[in-house]
């Protein structure tokens, strides 16, 4: 071949190398959650070095977690086996634990044919037999930033290994892709760590009150937002419950929900048979305290001997009364949120639940998650509400679990939203 037409051929290849990588980390930074964003780097390194199939271990060496194994073509009994083996005994397990395994340290490590290595371990010998794997290759995961975040291993079904050029390429791939994946990494953490905060500041459980059955289910948006629920007892074997929202998102609106929760819960003991009373002195701290804050609020008293609730809202959706015999949104007076007017007060209503009748309190999360117009999304809720099964209707919890499977299905109620969303089930002996 003529010295110009194999540099023309080399050039070619530099240009289908960094195509290929281009489109590869392209398709990496489009992913935002953490299992979509290991499973893309498993698939994209396989394609590379030239595997059928793989596995990643995260475990941030800081210890904070999130650790995780994820696999490419290997079930979950596939990965099971797999840890079955001596840690040592594997690639990703010397990566892991060894101070070789940070950047600079020790890189790649090839095992081009498993079963002709001296001293193999026994275990590790028996499962790749049994998964029907004779070659591995595997690089850690780690950037000089945020230190050792995990390691992935690379199998092969015949003995081989990958060559320089496939060895390169994947270098290149995997530090883009850990400094994505510390990023992604961080956001777990900081969706955890909002997470707990925000349930910390919710109640710790129910209150068991003669006839009535409580029941709360509450899910966080990744930033953490500001919707949270009560349930508290009062004076003459009565019951205080309550749901809001704060605007916003993050630790300040997590921080305002937890104030605004508490000096409710003062108002409440003091005159909370006067629900609107409750609310004005909830306005009037809001105006005082955080002016550039909004919020939505309603606040319930029941008296559960009589099956009697005396409520008012303040820019909050109308409860949901589930029974045999009806299903029907609560009428309450129009309202603003609180802290938009420079002075709140609108009139209570007053509900009689008939017995076995569930009164769903809930926040406009609830709604917003479907993606639907508020119009839908409440038609969605009642027809949900409406498809209760019987045999669940004796029961607050199941009633819950129902209703929010049925507007939010196919895992939306665990996705990935700016919306907090609250449910509060109360049922009626």
């Amino acid at each position: 071949m003529a010295p110009g037409a194999a540099l023309q051929d080399r050039l070619a290849g530099w240009v289908s190398d960094l195509t290929t990588l281009h489109e590869l980390t392209e398709r990496l930074a489009r992913t935002d959650a953490l299992a979509d964003t290991l499973q893309e780097l498993l698939r994209a390194g396989a394609a590379l070095v030239g595997a059928r199939r793989g596995l990643v271990v995260l475990e941030p060496g800081d210890g904070l977690g999130p650790d995780t194994t994820i696999g490419l073509g290997l079930a979950r009994a596939d990965l099971g086996h797999i840890e079955t083996v001596p840690r040592a005994s594997m690639s990703y397990g010397r990566l892991l634990d060894t101070p070789a395994g940070l950047p600079g340290g020790l890189g790649e490590i090839a095992q081009p044919d498993l079963f002709a290595e001296d001293g193999l371990d026994p275990r590790h010998r028996e499962v790749a037999a049994r998964l029907g794997y004779a070659a591995s290759y595997a690089l850690p995961l780690a950037t000089e930033a945020a230190g050792r975040l995990g390691a992935a291993v690379w199998l092969y079904d015949e003995p081989t290994a990958p060559v320089e050029q496939q060895r390169h390429l994947i270098g290149l791939y995997c530090r883009y892709a850990t400094e994505h994946l510390a990023r992604i990494v961080e956001t777990e953490r900081t969706r955890a760590c909002m997470t707990t905060l925000s349930e910390e500041l919710l109640p710790s459980r129910l209150p068991r009150i003669a006839d009535v059955q409580l029941a709360a289910r509450h899910r966080t948006g990744p930033r953490g937002g500001g919707d949270w629920y009560d349930a508290l007892p009062l004076p003459d074997g009565a019951l205080g419950l309550a749901v809001g929202s704060v605007t916003g998102s993050g630790p300040s609106a997590i921080a305002a929900m937890g104030r605004l929760r508490a000096s409710l819960r003062a108002y409440a003991v003091m005159e909370g048979e006067d629900p609107v009373a409750v609310l004005s002195d909830l306005e009037l701290l809001l105006r005082l305290t955080e002016p550039a804050r909004s919020a939505t609020a309603l606040f319930a008293y029941c008296e559960p001997a009589l099956r009697k609730i005396t409520l008012a809202g303040a820019g909050h959706s109308p409860p949901l009364v589930i029974g045999r015999r009806r299903t029907e949104f609560v009428e309450t007076s129009l309202s603003a949120p609180l802290g938009m007017l420079a002075c709140w007060e609108a009139p209570s209503v007053e509900l009689c639940a008939e017995r076995g009748e569930t009164v769903l309190f809930y926040t406009d999360g609830l709604l917003r998650r479907t993606g639907d117009s508020m119009d839908r999304a409440f038609s969605r809720l009642h027809a949900a509400a409406v498809s209760t099964p019987r045999a669940l209707r004796d029961d607050a919890g199941a009633v819950a679990d129902h209703v929010l499977r049925s507007v939010l299905p196919d895992g939306l109620d665990e996705a990935d939203s700016e919306e907090d969303v609250v449910l509060l089930a109360a049922r009626f002996e």
